[in-house]
């Protein structure tokens, strides 16, 4: 297990009172695997990965559990190594929109320069530049030399995804984190963006941990699925068990309602999941 999370908890204290966003998730990532974490707006998916990251800010603070990766609990580490050591180096991290998570003020090129700047010093400046343009050719950027002059504007959102995952990609981390990479995009984009994921996957080996409320996207990229819902993992399974045969009935729901192709459906009304219901009611056997 390249990643094992156990109890994690993070909390945000308001003035409104506590928000237990994530209350007790545990889960494993395996080398090469891609595990998926699906839920709702709210169900403390992207905040899971931000913890694992140490990217969690004020008024929220994890209080408990721990995140071991090679060995290391990640919670016991300080700012400065989790910046040297782990963050952009050994865990990778993509985000949802591209747009606010490049600098517009600098080209790409320079800002995926920075990445290598701080975690390989070695490198010269010759082979940092030969390095951000061979991996933006990696991801398939067309005229990667010139587009390392281009800033992020001027670039369209399938080309600024690429972009964000040749960032996360050049240091050849351990782990690529993927937070709803691909939800801003059109049909056909999305499909090039994951395939080119699962492409430097099996070339690389690395695990992927990807966030998403699409259940479509699931059912192409996962070999494991973890569901949250209200801060807790409700259930864990192998993605085709878990489509084939749901035993939470949050897992159930969130499957029914999902559009079906075929005539017979079009002039069905789309299910949706019933907010009346509290799902954490359930016996834990079910989970």
């Amino acid at each position: 297990m390249i990643l094992e999370v156990k109890d994690l908890k993070t909390y945000f204290f308001t003035d409104k009172g506590v928000n237990k966003a994530v209350d007790g998730v545990s889960f494993g990532l395996k080398k090469s695997q891609t595990l998926c974490i699906v839920g709702e707006s709210g169900s403390g998916k992207s905040i899971t990965s931000l913890s694992i990251l140490g990217l969690i800010e004020k008024p929220g603070k994890i209080v408990g559990g721990s995140i071991q990766f090679l060995g290391q609990d990640l919670l016991q580490l300080k700012e400065k190594q989790m910046q040297k050591e782990i963050r952009g180096k050994k865990i990778g991290m993509i985000f949802q929109e591209p747009m606010t998570s490049l600098n517009p003020s600098y080209t790409v090129g320079f800002q995926i320069n920075e990445v290598l700047k701080i975690h390989h010093p070695s490198l010269n400046k010759k082979e940092r530049l030969e390095r951000v343009v061979y991996e933006l050719e990696r991801v398939g950027i067309p005229h990667a030399g010139d587009k390392y002059h281009e800033y992020p504007f001027n670039l369209s959102g399938g080309q600024r995804q690429r972009v964000m995952i040749a960032m996360a990609m050049v240091c050849e981390p351990e782990i690529l984190i993927a937070d709803e990479p691909t939800t801003a995009l059109d049909v056909t984009i999305q499909a090039q963006i994951l395939e080119l994921m699962k492409e430097l996957q099996q070339k690389k080996g690395t695990s992927i941990l990807f966030i998403t409320h699409d259940l479509g996207v699931v059912a192409q990229i996962a070999d494991e699925v973890v569901v949250m819902y209200k801060g807790h993992v409700v259930e864990q399974a192998n993605a085709k068990e878990l489509f084939a045969d749901p035993r939470h009935p949050y897992t159930k729901a969130l499957l029914s309602a999902i559009p079906k192709p075929g005539k017979e459906y079009r002039k069905k009304r789309l299910e949706t999941v019933d907010e009346n219901v509290d799902y954490l009611s359930f016996p834990k056997e079910l989970r």
